[in-house]
């Protein structure tokens, strides 16, 4: 059976304050929080995740809380930025406009890979894209939010190109192409001048939802991971068979790797492509509705069964954090 990733599945980034965090993305970017849990790695900060009213893979933007973590220092083997799907052209219209009330700082339209596009930053610096899904083909968008506070004819509906800015393109397009079977699917100008066209990677259906964007900068530094950066970068696998074959490819080629991890929302795999980047394979399944009603996805602290034991230990460690609905 032929392997073939399906898209993006979901991002990871870091934050210091998770109260701030949940303010800006749900009351302002107006996404769902779909599930509020732990960071399985380390229990005593939570993991947030975002996305479109059931969590939809592909729709999905998470955040470890890292409270001490210093400033993200932006460079090179890094993901230098996220993208938002966005219904249309006349949607960055209305979130310029918004951004304006808000205060947050944003840039100008502007075309990137033959779309329009809004960059803007978060209250830590997080390096953010809305992208327009005018003309887009392949990979069809989430639904959004019915409760969120944008219209829905503008609301974010999924994840964009992921951006990858690294030292040297070629060892990161290896991967890509001839490990991950991403397609090319085309070039634009860098918005530096001098620099090498950012190459755009597609997979699946193909669409925004399936790209990286692959930037080569050689006169960058290392990026400092800090608040405000990127963890890692996850792809959709259809189901734990799929990944399972997905393990013994990467084994294969002899990159180190974490083996299967179970997340319990999904199944996952991780590894480095040669610049550094963490990437990780992970299952559409079984999803986040798996120990919460779709109503109350997010209102509560839920644990995977592996952890419901500790419960208490876990509560009395972790800072409390409203999400239930206000009236």
């Amino acid at each position: 059976m032929s392997l073939t990733l399906k898209g993006l599945h979901h991002v990871s980034a870091i934050t210091a304050k998770a109260p701030e965090n949940y303010k800006f993305y749900t009351e302002v970017l107006g996404l769902r929080l779909i599930k509020k849990t732990v960071n399985q790695d380390d229990v005593s900060v939570y993991h947030l995740f975002y996305g479109d009213e059931t969590g939809n893979p592909g729709t999905e933007l998470t955040f470890f809380e890292l409270p001490n973590a210093g400033r993200n220092r932006e460079g090179n083997n890094s993901i230098s930025a996220l993208s938002l799907r966005v219904p249309g052209d006349d949607a960055l219209l209305f979130w310029t406009q918004r951004f304006t009330v808000f205060g947050v700082e944003h840039e100008e339209i502007t075309e990137r890979g033959g779309r329009k596009t809004l960059a803007f930053t978060d209250h830590e610096g997080q390096r953010l894209i809305l992208v327009s899904d005018e003309h887009n083909e392949g990979m069809p968008g989430g639904k959004p939010w019915a409760k969120s506070p944008v219209p829905a004819e503008y609301a974010i509906v999924g994840l964009g190109p992921a951006h990858l800015t690294v030292e040297t393109a070629e060892h990161t397009a290896l991967i890509l192409e001839d490990l991950l079977g991403f397609r090319r699917a085309g070039s634009y100008p860098s918005p530096v001048a001098g620099q090498p066209d950012i190459i755009v990677f597609e997979t699946g259906e193909g669409g925004s939802g399936t790209e990286i964007h692959l930037e080569e900068r050689s006169d960058l530094p290392q990026e400092r991971l800090g608040r405000g950066g990127v963890h890692h970068v996850a792809f959709r696998v259809d189901n734990e068979e799929e990944l399972k074959q997905w393990i013994e490819r990467i084994r294969s080629v002899q990159l180190p790797n974490s083996g299967f991890v179970d997340r319990f929302y999904f199944r996952s795999l991780y590894f480095r492509e040669p610049n550094g980047i963490l990437f990780e394979l992970a299952t559409d399944g079984p999803g986040f509705a798996t120990d919460e009603e779709v109503e109350h996805l997010g209102e509560a602290l839920a644990l995977p069964p592996f952890l419901e034991a500790r419960r208490e230990q876990i509560e009395a460690h972790l800072k409390p954090l409203d999400t239930r609905p206000q009236d």
